[in-house]
């Protein structure tokens, strides 16, 4: 009788394997499609049924896959969407892709984790390999997910295999997509790590395995925890620029010009989607339950959270060097999405924007071919359709997020007073006197 990990070795070489991917967001569906692809059966589980409906139709609710590559997969019968669990009783690789959010107090929230675990118990058999993707804190595997599993009395690395793998995908990212990220996998055992790294190397260009969940798990959180810090650095930068009165834009130009230690990061509105927001502060609370401050960690957090507060303030300082009041003024905001060219909410500075605008009882609008409405966070609105006509009624123009479809020529021709927060004018070539930058 072959042992699980020969046999789960086997199938997953000869693309036999049954692959159930949990979670069909902006992780799990690209992956999902992904194995389809490259000849894999594939289960895509999700609890929402109007996604489920809408892929059953072939329609893409994410902009990185397309309506084309869902319908080529479930015509050839590679891949099937459903919200019934029972579709993991026949996998023998299922990949969690579940959300990891932060509760309303800042605090990690992993009861969809836990959820998504529950399930997983149910339907445990021997034979099947499990991967955590959702980014979450270290000892989540082990902790949380590993002692849920091991109750149904299945041994762990030898009745099955556990790994954690933590996802890399960027949203519009034209260059990087799943299958040309390097993937890192990290098990309880060498056999565990080495079925995610042969799973993971059959649609993935490069794998590397780590030695455990956690230093997989931690790796994650440090990538973006880089990100978060130097952003942080940079936003607080551009104050200073300001009060300096140097163009930040220019600054950072020329610094690029060291062909050695220095490494561009960009000022903004705030930061925005799942895992730069969200993913420092799920470190920090791990260590500080071990007993450790990340006091840097914590201060860039709170200096880019008080970004869209900064960027409401400038508002206001330039509509006051027009003799306008923030209260009833017209301000349009161009761009809501999180990052440009997609159709992503996520954790949106621009949410907060608007909140702020409302508070001063601004008359705020928005433009943005990737947002149809907007109803999040008690905030409901359509986008407005971009006309000349209306922007010379506008008092400012905002430029939050800076799309490569807007016509930047004719906004800076037409509108009064722009704020750009992202420098998508400059970085065009286009001034004025009417283009004001962050």
């Amino acid at each position: 009788m072959p042992s699980v990990y020969s046999d789960l070795r086997k199938k997953i070489k000869g693309r036999k394997a049954k692959v159930a991917v949990v979670g069909l967001g902006y992780v799990g569906l690209p992956m999902a499609v992904e194995f389809a692809k490259k000849g894999f059966s594939v289960s895509g589980l999700d609890s929402s049924s109007k996604r489920v409906n809408r892929l059953k139709k072939g329609i893409s609710y994410i902009e990185d896959t397309s309506a084309a590559e869902i319908k080529a997969v479930i015509k050839k019968g590679r891949l099937s969407v459903t919200t019934d669990e029972r579709c993991l009783d026949a996998a023998d690789v299922i990949i969690v892709c579940v959300p990891t959010p932060l509760s309303e107090d800042l605090k990690p929230d992993i009861s969809y984790i836990r959820r998504a675990t529950k399930t997983l118990k149910k339907h445990l058999r021997r034979g099947q390999l499990i991967v955590l993707e959702s980014t979450t804190y270290p000892g989540t595997t082990r902790e949380v997910v590993s002692p849920v599993l091991q109750k149904k009395g299945l041994c762990l690395g030898e009745d099955f295999y556990l790994a954690f793998s933590p996802e890399r995908i960027d949203p519009g990212n034209p260059k990087y997509s799943f299958s040309n990220i390097p993937k890192l996998v990290g098990a309880f055992t060498n056999n565990g790590t080495e079925l995610a790294r042969m799973l993971y190397s059959m649609v993935v260009d490069k794998v590397v395995g780590l030695s455990s969940p956690e230093t997989a798990e931690v790796t994650k959180l440090l990538e973006n925890t880089f990100r978060i810090v130097n952003i942080g650095l940079i936003n607080e930068f551009a104050q200073l620029c300001h009060v300096f009165k140097i163009d930040v834009w220019e600054v950072i130009e020329a610094a690029k010009t060291k062909p050695f230690g220095f490494m561009p990061f960009y000022p903004g509105p705030g930061v925005g989607g799942h895992c730069i927001p969200a993913d420092p502060i799920y470190l920090s609370w791990k260590a500080r339950k071990m007993g450790f401050r990340t006091k840097m960690i914590d201060l860039a957090a709170k200096v880019n959270r008080r970004a869209p507060e900064l960027v409401v303030k400038r508002a206001v300082e330039l509509l006051d060097g027009k003799n306008k009041k923030i209260k009833g003024a017209r301000v349009l905001l161009l761009g809501v999405s999180y990052k440009k060219d997609v159709n992503d909410l996520r954790e949106s500075p621009a949410l907060d924007i608007i909140k702020l605008l409302m508070e001063n009882k601004a008359r705020w609008s928005y433009h943005d071919p990737h947002i149809p409405y907007l109803d999040v966070h008690g905030i409901k609105a359509k986008p407005v359709k971009l006309t000349r006509a209306f922007l010379k009624e506008q008092d400012l123009v905002m430029l939050v997020t800076g799309h490569s479809c807007f016509d930047y020529g004719m906004l800076a021709r037409n509108s009064a007073l722009i704020f750009d927060t992202r420098n998508a004018f400059g970085s065009r070539g286009i001034k004025g006197d009417n283009i004001f930058k962050l």
